[in-house]
């Protein structure tokens, strides 16, 4: 077993990034994978509480590549989901230093089947420390002017490295809002970034409540369908793009 190693990163905050890394490491491990999520976004920790591990959790990725703790002690299962682990960031400062991060994750591919690294918003240490890793990013954009035009800086800095492959998620996505905003269509969100697309999530009040009581998305919910099918794409099979 050797982890496929999946950055999931977004040009700014509040686009959903650290929902999109659960609920899409649920939906894999609901196909029979191990999935470690790692999250990065010290001072801004949320991964805890979307998995279900909150209160659980006793050491974090800091404490893992400072040397204060082995990672198997840092790294907790969900009881949510099974085949899923996290390892959470560090609720206030912390540093992400790439070469450590490296060597942790080597030690984790023979674990896990796929590691989703949770990156902080923006291109700081953290998102340089993931793209020092990951084989494929997952930019997460909302269909909003300023969040494609950050969403366009971020990938114009991954493909920087051609042998990365970079796909779009497409978050938040209201369908009827969508006609009224200032954004005329999907075409236009994945000709402004310039990433392929692998899948739209829909603006979906199961999403935000599962996010926020730390539950497992309803079964057979079009949320629950929605990151299915981006798992299914990341697997290499034929899903739809969009469902809603």
């Amino acid at each position: 077993m050797t982890a496929k190693i999946i950055m999931i990163a977004s040009g700014k905050g509040g686009t959903g990034k650290s929902t999109v890394a659960v609920f899409l490491g649920s939906a894999l491990a609901a196909r029979g994978k191990k999935v470690l999520v790692i999250e990065l976004d010290s001072g801004l920790r949320s991964v805890d509480i979307i998995s279900g591990v909150y209160g659980k959790t006793v050491y974090d990725i800091q404490d893992v590549l400072s040397g204060r703790c082995e990672g198997d002690k840092a790294v907790v299962q969900s009881p949510l989901y099974e085949n899923l682990w996290v390892i959470s960031a560090p609720y206030s400062g912390g540093e992400i230093p790439p070469g450590s991060l490296s060597v942790f994750c080597a030690k984790m591919r023979g674990f896990f089947d796929f590691i989703l690294i949770d990156t902080a918003a923006g291109m700081g240490t953290a998102f340089q420390a993931a793209a020092s890793v990951g084989e494929t990013a997952l930019l997460v954009v909302t269909p909003d002017p300023v969040a494609l035009r950050d969403g366009r800086i971020v990938a114009d800095e991954l493909f920087e490295q051609p042998r990365r492959e970079v796909r779009l998620i497409l978050n938040k996505v209201d369908a009827q809002l969508l006609k009224k905003s200032a954004v005329q269509d999907l075409d236009e969100c994945i000709d402004t970034v310039g990433a392929q697309l692998i899948g739209v999530v829909p603006q979906a009040a199961e999403i935000q409540l599962a996010a926020a009581k730390g539950e497992a998305l309803p079964a057979g919910c079009l949320a629950a369908k929605v990151f299915a099918n981006i798992a299914a794409r990341i697997l290499g099979e034929t899903a739809p793009l969009a469902l809603y």
